[in-house]
């Protein structure tokens, strides 16, 4: 599924002088559902025991060829995402249109394409939680700034769009996933950046901090910027659903505010999804299309800034 810049059509879209083509397919299929889980939580959410590949869920210790290229991935991220490399990024975004051809390389539970992720998570949210029709299109879009990676909207590395997300200009908590690349980021060492609160302050917010760069942030700002009418919630689960070291190690905490310890409630329950539904099972794109497109036109504008 693609969101165009002019009102979505799912057909050939003419914009600013370029002809976009929007890539559908029909070997997508419907089967009945997710693969079924053995464990059941007490509110409810059945959570699988393994990943597509037989491991446990971010397990980033496992061995295997998937799990080296993992790792440096991380490698690069940590070293290559400072706190001026942020702020360029934040001033250079630029108009693009959503595609969806890309597979996460910081990802060890899945080498699906985004779109299918995407879906995955939405119409299990949708499921469980059809009355919040807001959080089913959180879950559909929130991955969709990873288009950074593809050549026609910047080609960024993949250090740069992907992968679990840190505040940049305080220190580098050692929750972060293989933390030990930090100590070669130029900002490792820099005095207004390695302390505790850095640049900040206790309870600033965390809509005042910078966040490395990637596709939450980008989505965000995408958001934000064309006056989206999502809740508060839903903005927050966009721009902070890969910050695992704040909402699965309890990091970070003290820069957070009222507002932000009221939004984590829906993170956390949108976390579950973004997770665990990742499945082998393909989603039928064109029995859900009608729904999301509704959903689309509700809560943005017909002409967005990208």
């Amino acid at each position: 599924m693609t969101i165009l810049i002019e009102q979505p059509v799912l057909h050939e879209s003419h914009v600013e002088g370029k002809n976009v083509q929007v890539v559908e397919t029909n070997e997508l299929v419907l089967d009945g559902g997710f693969q079924v889980p053995k464990n059941e939580s007490k509110d409810g959410f059945n959570a699988p025991e393994n990943n597509a590949f037989g491991q446990s869920f971010r397990d980033y210790e496992a061995e295997s060829e998937r799990q080296k290229g993992v790792e440096e991935f991380y490698r690069l991220q940590h070293i290559n995402q400072t706190y001026d490399f942020v702020k360029r990024m934040r001033e250079e975004w630029e108009c693009c249109e959503l595609l969806n051809e890309v597979v996460d390389d910081s990802d060890p539970d899945l080498d699906e394409p985004q779109i299918q992720h995407l879906l995955q998570s939405a119409e299990a949210i949708r499921k469980d939680y059809p009355h919040e029709d807001w959080l089913h299109l959180t879950a559909l879009i929130h991955d969709l700034g990873k288009i950074l990676v593809l050549p026609s909207f910047g080609e960024l590395p993949q250090w740069a769009v992907v992968g679990d997300t840190f505040p940049v200009g305080c220190t580098f908590d050692e929750s972060n996933i293989h933390h030990k690349y930090f100590k070669d980021n130029p900002d490792y060492k820099c005095p207004a950046y390695n302390t505790k609160n850095g640049i900040y302050t206790d309870g600033c917010g965390l809509d005042n901090v910078a966040m490395s760069w990637g596709h939450d942030d980008y989505m965000y700002m995408v958001a934000k910027e064309n006056g989206s009418t999502l809740p508060s919630a839903g903005l927050f689960i966009i721009r902070y659903h890969s910050f695992y070291p704040l909402h699965k190690e309890g990091a970070y905490t003290h820069l957070m505010n009222e507002e932000d310890f009221e939004n984590m409630k829906w993170l956390k329950v949108f976390n579950k999804y973004d997770l665990y539904s990742k499945s082998k099972v393909l989603v039928d794109v064109e029995k859900v299309k009608p729904y999301y497109l509704s959903l689309i036109e509700k809560y943005f504008p017909k002409k967005l800034k990208w």
